[in-house]
């Protein structure tokens, strides 16, 4: 994925605004990244990147994921009613 590329789908929340935010605030709790427009507090599925963004806001990547593949397996996510991922 690439900076510009959405992480949060239900509130447009971009891979760079979570870096620089993470880099910024340097959130103790990675729940704390709503604070980033809401991230992770929509439908749930990102907040497993949100939490490795908040521990290594530098060294973040979602290698071997095109974003065509990481909105599909969201879509997946939802279909499929998983339980909704927590902080």
């Amino acid at each position: 994925m690439e900076l510009d590329d959405n992480v949060c789908y239900c509130y447009h929340v971009s891979l760079r605004k979570l870096v620089n935010y993470a880099r910024r605030e340097r959130p103790p709790r990675a729940s704390q990244m709503s604070g980033c427009l809401n991230a992770g507090t929509g439908c749930g599925w990102c907040i497993p990147f949100l939490v490795k963004i908040a521990k290594d806001p530098d060294g973040f990547s979602v290698s071997g994921m095109t974003p065509d593949e990481y909105a599909t397996a969201r879509k997946e996510y939802i279909s499929t009613k998983q339980p909704r991922n927590a902080f």
